[in-house]
């Protein structure tokens, strides 16, 4: 089968959506399909190369100076998109967002009878925190992102989206299309309970006890700052260590935010996380936690599952999906840092506890499993092409 996948955000971003693309592509590359990937290029020109064995074009693309996203010109890429899918001739196209490239490429879909599919990694309270608009513009903006949203993918031929959650999202703001559920799925090779992250306990010199585990952008909608507030109510009870792997325009005020709790000793702050790395940093943790409230799945948290990690996630969106309060790990409700924090204490301090919520997460986590996960978009595909 021939597939082009179009994406707003790839390689070498950092965010689920990108990295979620990334997989589907290797992975569907992997089982023998002819794979293309059209999303914006890392330069100011147009680009060809290969990443993971697939073909990639990137488009023209310009710095958004936000969480390292590029953004083409979409008056200018009508033509580019036209020639690349009339070259490659793609079986199905399957189209990553509703944005930039969207309505250039279903229009020449349309025009030379190529099935569509689109998947929804959009939540547009993601993006709106950056741009410090007055709450009522900001309202307006979001229910005019949805309505272009409806706009695009009311014309493709099948929408999926990561969660029942987001399926009923989209259900709620209109879509009059049947949404499928289809997990962004984990690969249980590369994140398991044997990893080893021993190396990583050395570079950062992290002291033996309890390690709570954060690992993600560290930007304002993730919310790191109630964690660490919650972390600070932690050690009044617990001698433990909150490592923090990632990075993000919010970095640096978190680190001020440790050292005016007066726990800066207690928290280890690592930058950049590569993927080499990244499988064997769930490996040093004891704990995981999250409190971002718009996640539509929330990679990490499986990643974290997958690693036998217990989980504390805010009471938010997907994320009941993954965390069972109870049993898992817990749920906490926003904003409630007494709360988190209690969670965090009852975890943190008892061993036995860590352990049984340890196989329940890997337990829960069986069900992603990413070569399920490729077989049912394979389905898919087949069903749009046979009409």
């Amino acid at each position: 089968m021939k597939i082009l996948i179009v994406a707003v955000t790839f390689y070498p971003n950092v965010n689920g959506a990108s990295y979620f693309t990334q997989r589907l592509a290797r992975y569907l590359h992997e089982k023998g399909h002819e794979v293309l990937v059209i999303a914006p290029s890392r330069f100011l020109r147009h680009e060809n190369y290969n990443l993971n064995g697939v073909r990639v074009f990137g488009v023209r693309s310009f710095p958004m100076f936000l969480n390292g996203f590029r953004i083409a010109q979409s008056f200018l890429i009508k033509g580019v998109i036209r020639k690349k899918i009339k070259e490659f001739k793609p079986d199905v196209i399957h189209l990553q967002s509703h944005l930039v490239f969207s309505k250039a490429t279903i229009a020449a879909a349309r025009e030379l009878k190529i099935p569509v599919v689109g998947t929804n990694h959009f939540m547009p309270e993601n993006l709106t925190p950056y741009l410090h608009l007055p709450e009522f513009f900001e309202k307006w903006l979001i229910g005019s992102a949805w309505r272009y949203f409806l706009k695009i993918f009311s014309q493709v031929d099948a929408v999926t989206t990561p969660t029942l959650t987001g399926a009923k999202l989209l259900a709620n703001i209109g879509l009059k299309k049947e949404v499928i559920p289809i997990s962004c799925g984990i690969d249980f090779k590369i994140f398991n309970p044997l990893n080893n992250g021993d190396y990583l306990k050395a570079k950062y010199n992290l002291p033996d006890k309890p390690i709570l585990l954060y690992l993600g952008r560290l930007d304002k909608e993730k919310n790191v700052n109630e964690l660490i507030d919650a972390f600070a109510l932690v050690l009044k009870k617990v001698d433990a260590h909150f490592l923090i792997a990632g990075f993000g325009a919010e970095e640096e005020n978190l680190k001020k935010q440790a050292e005016r709790l007066k726990i800066k000793d207690a928290v280890t702050f690592t930058g950049f996380v590569s993927d080499e790395d990244k499988p064997n940093f769930y490996a040093v943790a004891d704990c995981f936690a999250i409190a971002c409230l718009v996640e539509l799945q929330s990679i990490v948290t499986m990643e974290a599952m997958a690693s036998g990690l217990p989980v504390a996630a805010v009471d938010a969106l997907a994320l009941p999906h993954l965390v069972r309060d109870g049993e898992n790990g817990c749920l906490f409700p926003p904003r409630d840092i007494g709360r988190l924090s209690d969670c965090l204490t009852s975890i943190l301090s008892d061993r036995n506890l860590r352990v049984r919520m340890s196989e329940a997460s890997l337990n829960i986590i069986k069900e992603h499993d990413i070569n399920n996960i490729i077989i049912k978009y394979e389905e898919i595909y087949n069903q749009v092409i046979v009409g």
